[in-house]
């Protein structure tokens, strides 16, 4: 029912930053709220950011101060600013959605119903 859309990826050198954004179409109804997870070679997929319709922002230890998430409600266009790229953030990003609701605000898989095609980070040492 939604589509979702990434852009951005790319390669850069450690220390560097890129610019991930994602597109929903085919949405109805109540706002989405949306989160970024990556899924390196050999890795399970894991959660790096959530904001949801209010706002509300989480992040991963792992990426926090570096990383920023925001969303244009209007367009439901989902943007992943990520400063300081180390080698270890190397991975395939996937923009994932759901329609919000009550309940908790996780970084669990679980949590998303709608995924992006995915789009490759590359951060080389």
């Amino acid at each position: 029912q939604v589509a979702l859309v990434e852009s951005g990826g790319g390669s850069v050198q450690a220390g560097g930053s890129l610019r991930l954004s994602c597109a929903a179409y085919g949405y109805t109804g109540s706002g989405l709220y949306m989160g970024w997870f990556r899924q390196a070679p050999g890795n399970e997929r894991e959660g790096v950011a959530r904001v949801d319709f209010d706002g509300s922002t989480r992040y991963a230890d792992s990426v926090k101060g570096r990383f920023t998430i925001s969303k244009d409600n209007a367009k439901n266009i989902l943007y992943l600013q990520m400063n300081s790229l180390k080698p270890e953030d190397t991975a395939l990003y996937y923009c994932a959605a759901e329609y919000a609701h009550g309940g908790s605000r996780s970084l669990s898989q679980a949590d998303f119903g709608y995924w992006g095609q995915g789009t490759q980070v590359t951060v080389s040492s």
